[in-house]
């Protein structure tokens, strides 16, 4: 009985979200496009020509912010825009798609091949392990995702770009941010205004790679 309330009352709450109604009336597939949108206005980042990775894309509405940043003339994509998940995801007009695990080496090499050297501008990830509810557990999975991101970003950005990755708060947070403090010269905490205020998923922004940061360097759980 209590689960079913809890349904009914997320429901609601769902319904009733202004990010929600605003997302249906923009045509976004997720109120989370309008969390990369405040992160991208106040880090002032992607511009036309860029090249972005998107981890973690489905249902797709990253990818469609990228999309509306990077359109030139009747819409055409000015750079490239790269995404990947696990899950299936409705084609969005000017984005490369690639369906599969990103801890699965042969879908790490078919990115790898997209990418080619074309040093990239911008990795955005709004992954998330499934949470089994141990709190020990679910922090390694989580800290696991934040350094697959990483390890990522530091093979392929350019030494000017960014990432921004979706962290939650809570056991292993302050070790991610270390984490990324070692790889990079600035790294912030954003928690834009759609982020419902009872989830701790806390964004961090990484710009610019220190001269000398190696993927070799970052430490892999190794979990399944």
């Amino acid at each position: 009985m209590a689960k079913k309330k809890f349904s009914k009352n997320w429901v609601h709450q769902h319904i009733n979200d202004p990010y929600v109604k605003m997302a249906q009336q923009k045509g976004y597939r997720a109120r989370a496009a309008f969390k990369l949108i405040e992160i991208l206005d106040s880090e002032k980042l992607m511009r036309k020509g860029d090249i972005v990775v998107d981890l973690g894309s489905a249902p797709g509405s990253w990818s469609q912010v990228a999309r509306e940043r990077l359109a030139g003339p009747g819409g055409v994509v000015q750079g490239r825009i790269i995404a990947l998940d696990m899950l299936p995801m409705e084609p969005v007009a000017g984005v490369e798609f690639i369906q599969g695990d990103f801890r699965d080496d042969t879908v790490l090499e078919q990115l790898k091949q997209i990418v080619g050297d074309s040093p990239v501008d911008l990795v955005i990830s709004d992954m998330a392990p499934n949470l089994s509810g141990v709190e020990s557990a679910d922090s390694a999975r989580i800290q696991h995702v934040c350094e697959l991101a990483l390890d990522f970003a530091c093979r392929h950005l350019q030494p000017d770009g960014a990432l921004i990755v979706k962290a939650f708060h809570g056991s292993g947070f302050s070790q991610i941010v270390e984490t990324f403090k070692k790889h990079f010269r600035r790294v912030v905490e954003r928690k834009p205004k759609a982020s419902r205020d009872k989830s701790s998923e806390t964004f961090l922004v990484a710009r610019g790679l220190k001269a000398g940061a190696k993927h070799s360097d970052i430490r892999s759980d190794g979990l399944e």
